[in-house]
């Protein structure tokens, strides 16, 4: 674990309270693409071991098969392409019902979709760190789904570093220098810059290179 990562998590695991009675505690990591949310949400997990569990927004992409029919397939990633009513119904049974094991989904990258119940959230998991590029927009429905959050935490990264961030990451797939700035440009910029607009204030709030 990088020095930046482990002062994030020891600044989260401060600003966390004691295991609520009744319910699972939710950690709710939300920022633009890239911004370190999938990286500290395992620093996390790692922390916390047995008793933590990481529900990532990215499990409830809408398949492509309804993205092709909807003519949402180029912008699969943003806030539009996901379905947000059924992450939240989800959330609120992981919530509230402590006692029981719950089937989660997980994003497959090399397949493309997601994975219905391919992880488990079970009774000895009583905090869940969930992580998603909207989860603290002030914008229906998922300003709605914020009541289901003890702990938020927003990361926020300068836009050229997200920038470089997301071309390097599509180079790694494979994916030109031409296309990567294609989708850039078209898909992965404005969600970042929609995240930025409509973020509402965080219990927390980490900044590439700074905690506070």
């Amino acid at each position: 674990m990088t020095d930046g990562v482990s002062q994030w998590v020891d600044a989260v695991v401060a600003a966390t309270p004691p295991p609520p009675e009744g319910h699972r505690l939710i950690v709710a990591l939300g920022g633009p693409p890239a911004s370190g949310k999938s990286t500290l949400a395992a620093a996390l997990a790692d922390h916390w071991g047995p008793a933590c569990a990481v529900l990532p927004l990215d499990g409830f992409h809408f398949d492509d098969v309804v993205l092709e029919a909807r003519g949402h397939r180029a912008r699969k990633g943003a806030p539009h392409t996901f379905d947000a009513v059924g992450f939240g119904v989800l959330l609120e049974a992981v919530r509230t019902r402590p006692s029981v094991e719950l089937g989660v989904p997980r994003f497959d990258r090399s397949l493309e979709l997601s994975r219905a119940a391919a992880a488990v959230i079970g009774p000895e998991q009583w905090i869940v760190v969930v992580e998603g590029n909207y989860l603290h927009v002030d914008v229906e429905p998922w300003s709605s789904i914020a009541d289901l959050y003890d702990v938020t935490v927003g990361l926020q990264v300068d836009e050229s570093e997200l920038r470089r961030r997301i071309l390097a990451r599509w180079s790694e797939h494979g994916f030109s220098e031409a296309e990567a700035l294609r989708r850039w440009g078209e898909n992965d910029g404005p969600n970042a810059r929609w995240v930025a607009e409509y973020t509402r204030k965080t219990h927390l709030s980490l900044v590439a290179g700074q905690t506070g």
